[in-house]
């Protein structure tokens, strides 16, 4: 098939902002080998579902790779790839050589919306995006040259960052509800969700850089719908989560329900498969508390014993200057693991897994996590272990500076899921305020671990509410001669204009912090 012209559709600031590399994300794209064997590429598109109140069906734009000497004679496991918001599809065969010398055949898709796929981007909705990957893999089954586990089911990978790690863990978990297995057979999704809501709007406040920036991406071409555009717009002014209650705008709970694996499970299902999870813990878009929830809820316990999570510095990044946070870049797991990049290890992932080949992996069933200064840190659990009783915490909200509460003296490591116990309460409604681990040798320079910050939301006054907050998951050493802190912020740069509405106090009592300790 001919490939339809290009429409104009991105914008390159917002790409750039979109498809952060930073440490990992789409590291599978590499050069390719002086002597490689050029492989047949082939574009062209598919039908799929319509767009809603239409009927004409909407294109699924693809390119294919087959590696030279794949023939129905010798058929060989295939790898899907996708791109990340407001990106499209890889056309260059260079990108994915490594793939194609190891026996793999690859095909790159524009999701719905992006590309030069039709229809508007439905986020990863089984009824629109499910249904274009469930079309995807039953083209790639019709390739005589690609090997089936049975009818129908092709050995099956997929790669992708971001948005192209949401379309993985869509498209296996569709496959599973429609036919009762995922057909998928292996994942390596990085940087990706468990649930977008909680994602883009922790305790309905909203992470309005990010939030702003991926609408931004949507605009040039044209992706979203328009009543969700409005109803973002609408939640920006008025520093609420818009759901629906606003005459004339969208009920973004509805919209966004169904678009992560947090829903399947709440639908009873679990992947049984192998997954290579990449997280960035720098991430304040899918912060490493996403990718954790994914390992715990969207996996069988025999499937994570199998699967291996690599936390690294990076991902979706951006700056936390007030308060002051350090963010650095770079991945000490993977290289820990033997390989010189995510890309590398997913690739031998994906080897061991759709080819049988023993790559020497190791680390299955266990997390591995960058800590902030650069280190990999490998743990079994990533649940506290250590609880420290804190004095009552206060915050002004809407104006003030950030307060840091001595939490231990060094030397100390966290690595995993944090929690903070306590009665809340509140004298003004819509109070809020923004908590985050902080490490340095006194209040003055304390700086937030890995740029990331959880709010505290109250929307009437509240009077001694038991309260668990949920801290952003971190890996650190804290050495010997600074401390670890608690930072309680009345704003949080992430949550631009979406602090407290009015001036008033949070206050926290009987406050009891939950760590993850290692060693």
């Amino acid at each position: 098939m001919t490939r339809p012209a290009r429409r104009g559709r991105r914008g390159a600031a917002a790409l750039a902002a979109l498809t952060l590399a930073a440490a990992g994300t789409t590291a599978v794209l590499t050069a390719p080998a002086a002597s490689a064997a050029a492989p047949t590429v082939t574009d062209g598109c598919l039908k799929s579902a319509p767009e809603p109140g239409t009927t004409a069906k909407v294109d699924i734009c693809w390119t294919m790779f087959k590696p030279a000497g794949a023939s129905s004679s010798h058929r060989v496991p295939f790898v899907i790839h996708s791109h990340g918001w407001g990106g499209s599809r890889t056309t260059d065969p260079a990108a994915f050589q490594k793939y194609l010398d190891a026996g793999f055949g690859v095909l790159s898709f524009d999701q719905r919306g992006f590309g030069e796929s039709g229809g508007k981007a439905h986020v990863e909705n089984p009824a629109f995006e499910g249904k274009d990957v469930r079309n995807l893999v039953a083209f790639i089954a019709s390739q005589g040259w690609v090997k089936k586990d049975a009818p129908g089911d092709p050995r099956l990978g997929a790669i992708g960052g971001s948005y192209g790690g949401g379309y993985q863990f869509l498209g296996a978990f569709e496959e599973l509800r429609v036919h009762g297995k995922p057909v998928f057979d292996a994942l390596a999704p990085e940087i990706t969700w468990w649930d977008l809501k909680d994602s883009l709007a922790p305790d309905e406040v909203v992470r309005t850089e990010w939030v702003s920036a991926l609408t931004a991406a949507s605009l040039p071409s044209d992706a979203l719908p328009q009543e969700i555009i409005a109803s973002v717009a609408e939640g920006a002014a008025r520093g609420n989560w818009p759901d629906g209650s606003t005459p004339g705008t969208t009920d973004l709970d509805r919209f966004f329900e169904k678009n992560g694996p947090r829903w399947h499970l709440s639908q009873g299902r679990r992947l049984d498969i192998p997954v290579l999870f990449g997280q960035g813990e720098t991430d304040n878009l899918f912060p490493l508390t996403q990718g954790l929830k994914n390992w715990a809820g969207a996996l069988t316990d025999r499937a994570r014993s199998r699967s291996i999570f690599v936390g690294y510095n990076g991902g979706h990044t951006l700056p936390s200057v007030f308060p002051a946070g350090v963010g650095v870049a770079g991945d000490p797991c993977s290289t820990e693991l033997g390989s010189a990049s995510f890309g590398d290890l997913a690739l031998r992932f994906l080897q061991e897994k759709l080819q049988g080949k023993d790559r020497g992996l190791t680390g299955f069933g266990r997390f591995h996590l960058a800590t902030a200064d650069g280190t990999c840190t490998t743990v079994s659990s990533v649940a506290p272990d250590r609880t420290v009783a804190l004095p009552d915490l206060v915050s002004t909200t809407a104006v003030g500076a950030p307060l840091p509460t001595q939490v231990a003296a060094g030397p100390i490591r966290i690595a995993g899921r944090s929690f903070l116990d306590g009665k809340v309460t509140t004298y003004t409604p819509d109070a809020r305020a923004f908590l985050a681990l902080a490490v340095g040798t006194s209040p003055a320079d304390a700086r937030i671990v890995q740029n990331n910050m959880m709010p505290i939301n109250e929307p009437t006054a509240v009077t001694g509410a038991k309260r668990r907050i949920e801290l952003p998951s971190v890996a650190v050493d804290v050495p010997q001669g600074q401390n670890l802190y608690l930072v309680v912020s009345p704003v949080s740069d992430m949550f631009a204009s979406h602090g407290s509405r009015v001036p008033g106090v949070v206050q926290v009592s009987g406050a009891r912090l939950q760590l993850p300790t290692v060693g």
